[in-house]
């Protein structure tokens, strides 16, 4: 009971949120963000809810959390901003992190035998979406107003702690007397599982039945009312055919997978699901058709009765699904389902929170509403796809460790006889140089060759917006200077994220299947930026997504490296990733250049579009086709992509070194070098990204997109000869005088800037950045030169007299933290594409100019100077180098 009422309140948005809307006019995303943002926190609070749970029982973490849950249901009925809603919708979602404590409560009372049913009756409680659907349009009929729902609810939340709290007991686990003093896993330990990509799995899965759930059942009712015109208490009521089924049958589900098998269950809930979701995606369609008396109109849609039919079905079967992948963790985590169950419950959760902002800008952006089941039926194929590749995978690696079965099954035909996989090394050895001259140079060479179109097309599209962000004012675009600043800094922001996401993805997915699947990836962001920029209407949420999107650019680069380094011996490594990034580096300046080009270009043969009209400040007009900045890409991503299927080769014997990684993030030195290559590679991409806006602010006679390309083009030319300069002088010298002249142009450039009465010189101002972009590049080369050297000499230092064997294991061990340096530190230098822009549009905010800006990069590189001294370059220092 108690966790359906938390239901109830956790969802209540979904009844509510239409009223909400409707006063505040919110757009379809605005909406979807409102109705989301309890999701977000109702998943992020159910590990530490869960952990609470375990040390101080369930029935008093239960009774605090319904009083908390309380106050702000009662505060939302007073909101009367925007932001009022969704600060008190982030309180509000700690009702969803009820599950985690009652699933632990509950639990504790029932022998192993009887757990999966009494869990399974507990998380009937689903059902409590239906009681709001049910009772929520009853009180604001009754009422007359939408805010006494949020006063009777939390009157309802308050009274039902009460119950809880006189009804029941102390759990056997935390009664006194128990023992308090049993072995507990520390929180290191407990968050283990996370590194199992089979966790992953099993909780994208679960992102579809439980959180495509909870998303429909906030989505539903507008759904139903904007579709199909019907009122909100009917489109209530016709929703809880959706959820108060889907929630009562999940004990039914647990039958059925303990019958039969968890994991058979879970394929047929997905491929009932994908058949349903197939037909809903189906937007209502008018044909015409020519006929030879006439035309003949056909309107093709599924009406609302076949349309919640088909609902209630995916309805039924996400209800099985819930319960079957919980039987299916049970099977893989015996002894470990209270943190893998809370971590997938929160992968499920967090799903319920990001899909209903992916309908409300799928929605913006197509203008379709079926497009929110477009999306769940990419999920469901991703989903089914990354399954069948996973077990096909596991079921490959126990046949390998067992010839005889393999034998056997394959002398019976059940399975094809082994044979070596086209693409997959299993023998690799490139530190042998017999083999390296026979037969890994050349494999490795065409791994090369065909990674480093895929990252310079990967940089390009990280790029793109440098320059989308100066021409969409002026195509009709109401967007403000920060809002633009914002667009171009995003793509950082995000790139951040993804770069330390794709570190790990090569051992587990393959270098191969990645390069191919995340180059292909980037159509995404390239296309949809081909559709919005045509429609002045778009809305500035669509273009944050995009932007966002083009961030996945930036998360090759880790993959990318990561996939050449295994290519080749220790001794060629520096070669062949300096030219991998230096070729990736080169997709900066190049999408500086071609984009332009692209756009006066006009139409592509194949995508097409109309022109939009240019107009400049003395009012003369242009036709320019925007949409190409996107559709440019198109063709070669899609050739680098096969290319890459067909060229590329997958090595058998990488392992994750997910715990060596993330150990190095205790190392200061892995921090000093991120700050430091923050100074380097952070100022590349950051000034590439705002230097064609900040030139066209300041100077707005002259065309950046003239000249703009040549900073980021040198930059990544310069890039080799600043590791070559480092292997001959030292790292920590060239980097010292690299940020020595880092230090002093900026406040250069600000000299150069105009004043209050007009003036300054544009010629000494682009000089000046020409010298960071150099100063920047040089610096790429010599940081990354530092970090091999820096770890290996800490590692020689402790093996010092141990002998030769210690002291290889030492250089082994130093050679693995670079790598991992190598990695989080290209990570955090790609927030430069972040801060930069948002840099200079604060400093416009604040101050009403540049120069602040410009005194703060120049104080940030001074730090690096005297990081470079104080750790690496005087005699004195830890480790010269």
């Amino acid at each position: 009971m108690a966790f359906a009422v938390n239901f109830a309140v956790w969802v209540m948005f979904s009844v509510i949120g239409i009223k909400i809307k409707a006063e505040l006019n919110l757009n379809e995303t605005e909406f979807g963000l409102l109705v989301a943002t309890p999701i977000l926190t109702g998943s992020l609070v159910r590990l530490p809810l869960g952990l609470l749970t375990d040390r101080y029982g369930g029935r008093i973490v239960f009774f605090i959390q319904m009083l908390l849950v309380s106050i702000p249901t009662w505060l939302v009925s007073y909101a009367t901003e925007y932001w009022h809603y969704l600060v008190l919708g982030l309180f509000v979602g700690l009702a969803g992190g009820s599950f985690a404590v009652g699933i632990a409560y509950t639990s504790a009372w029932f022998s192993k035998e009887r757990q999966g049913t009494a869990m399974g009756i507990f998380g009937a409680g689903n059902a409590g979406s239906s009681l709001t659907k049910f009772i929520a349009p009853l009180i604001i009929a009754s009422a007359g107003a939408w805010q006494m729902v949020p006063k009777v609810y939390a009157v309802a939340m308050v009274a039902m702690a009460v119950l809880f709290w006189f009804f029941t007991y102390t759990d056997p686990l935390h009664e006194k007397g128990a023992d308090q003093n049993r072995a507990r896993p520390t929180l290191g330990q407990q968050l283990l599982p996370l590194i199992d990509p089979r966790v992953w799995r099993f909780g994208l899965a679960y992102a579809f039945v439980f959180g495509a759930f909870v998303a429909l059942a906030l989505w539903l009712p507008k759904y139903y009312v904007g579709e199909y015109g019907l009122p909100l208490a009917t489109a209530a009521f016709l929703t809880i055919l959706f959820d108060l089924p889907s929630g009562a049958i999940r004990a039914l589900g647990g039958w059925a997978s303990d019958k039969w098998g968890g994991n058979t269950v879970t394929w047929w809930v997905l491929w009932i699901s994908l058949i349903c979701l197939f037909l809903l995606s189906y937007p209502p369609t008018t044909l015409t058709i020519h006929g030879i008396k006439g035309d003949v109109a056909l309107e093709i849609g599924i009406g609302v009765t076949l349309f919640t039919i088909l609902i209630f079905i995916i309805g039924i079967a996400q209800g099985f699904g819930k319960a079957s992948v919980y039987r299916s963790l049970a099977d893989h985590y015996p002894t470990q389902m209270g943190v893998v169950g809370g971590i997938v419950g929160l992968i499920g959760g967090l799903g319920g929170f990001v899909l209903p902002i992916m309908f409300g800008v799928a929605a913006d952006a197509v203008g379709v509403r079926s497009s929110c089941f477009m999306l769940m039926f990419l999920l469901v194929v991703v989903t089914m796809i990354w399954t069948w590749v996973a077990e096909k995978n596991e079921r490959e690696e126990i046949l390998d460790r067992h010839a005889d079965v393999r034998a056997e099954l394959a002398g019976a035909e059940l399975i094809e006889p082994a044979y070596r996989r086209r693409h997959l090394l299993v023998d690799w050895r490139p530190d042998d140089e017999t083999f390296w001259q026979q037969t890994g140079r050349r494999i490795a060479n065409r791994n090369l060759w065909l990674s480093m179109p895929a990252l310079l097309l990967a940089f390009a599209v990280w790029m793109v917006w440098s320059v989308i962000v100066v021409k969409l004012p002026r195509v009709g675009f109401q967007f403000t200077p920060n809002q633009l600043f914002w667009l171009a800094a995003l793509p950082g922001l995000s790139g951040v994220f993804f770069r330390v996401l794709y570190s790990f993805v090569v051992p587990i997915f393959g270098g191969r299947n990645w390069t191919v699947f995340s180059t292909a990836l980037l159509l995404l962001p390239t296309l949809w930026i081909g559709v919005a920029v045509q429609d002045p209407n778009t809305n500035y949420a669509v273009f944050v997504a995009i932007a966002l999107l083009c961030g996945l650019g930036a998360g090759n680069f880790s993959s990318s490296m990561a996939n050449i380094s295994f290519f080749y011996p220790q001794r060629l490594q520096g070669t062949a990733l300096g030219l991998n990034a230096g070729v990736g580096n080169l997709g900066v300046g190049l999408a500086q250049l071609i984009t332009p080009i692209a756009i006066y270009g006009g139409a592509l043969l194949i995508l097409g579009g109309e022109a939009q009209t240019l107009s400049d400040e003395t009012g003369a007009t242009t036709q320019i086709w925007l949409q190409n900045a996107g559709f440019i890409w198109v063709p070669f991503i899609a050739a680098a992509a096969v290319a890459a299927y067909f060229g590329m080769d997958n090595i058998a014997s990488v392992k994750a070194g997910f715990a060596e990684q993330v150990a190095i993030m205790k190392h200061k030195h892995q921090w000093l070098m991120s700050w430091l290559y923050t100074g380097t590679f952070g100022s590349f991409i950051g000034l590439a990204a705002a230097f064609p806006m900040l030139v066209n602010t300041q100077f707005p006679t002259v065309d950046a997109f003239q000249f703009a390309f040549i900073g980021p083009l040198l930059a990544a030319l310069v890039r080799p000869i600043g590791g070559w300069l480092a292997d001959r002088l030292g790292g920590a010298v060239i980097t010292f005088g690299i940020f020595l002249i880092m230090a002093v142009a900026p406040l250069a450039a600000a000299a150069f800037l105009p004043g209050a009465d007009g003036g300054g010189n544009m010629i000494g101002f682009v000089a000046m950045f020409l010298i960071l972009f150099l100063a920047a590049g040089i610096g790429n080369g010599s940081t990354f030169r530092m970090i091999p050297i820096i770890f290996r000499t800490l590692r020689e230092r402790e093996a010092a007299g141990q002998g030769e064997a210690a002291l290889e294991q030492a250089r082994r061990t130093g050679i693995t933290e670079a790598a991992a340096t190598l990695g989080f530190s290209s990570a955090v230098a790609a927030f430069g594409g972040f801060f930069i822009p948002i840099a200079y549009g604060t400093s416009v905010n604040l101050t009403g100019g540049f120069q602040s800006a410009l005194i703060f990069f120049s104080l940030f590189y001074l730090s690096c100077v005297w990081i470079t001294w104080q750790w690496y370059f005087r005699k004195e220092a830890e480790v010269p180098c």
